[in-house]
């Protein structure tokens, strides 16, 4: 029943926004938050009620996805690649050969 409701719901956002059914299914899954501006451009809502316009300095557009902020912190935290090093003592010997 829930996948249909899914559908009902992709089905409209679909029609109203112009989006892909995928990347709004994924924006579903993802548990996307978006603001009033983000929703009026990307074709969710026609424009934003009560928007001030008395000179106040207005939000940007914004999307949050908790799923996309855990993936990023958890790649942040995926241990880096060792460099690969080299002796102190064969830099010095190739800089001796260099200089002589």
């Amino acid at each position: 029943m829930l996948s249909e409701v899914k559908e009902s719901i992709i089905n409209a956002y679909e029609i109203k926004s112009g989006l892909a059914r995928t990347k709004i299914s994924h924006m579903m899954d993802d548990e996307t938050w978006l603001n009033a501006r983000k929703a009026v451009e990307l074709g969710f809502a026609d424009e934003i009620l009560f928007d001030q316009e008395d000179g106040e300095q207005q939000p940007e557009a914004m999307l949050y996805s908790p799923v996309m902020v855990t993936n990023s912190f958890v790649q942040k935290l995926k241990p880096k690649k060792p460099l690969q090093k080299v002796p102190a003592a064969s830099l010095e010997k190739r800089l001796a050969l260099l200089i002589h």
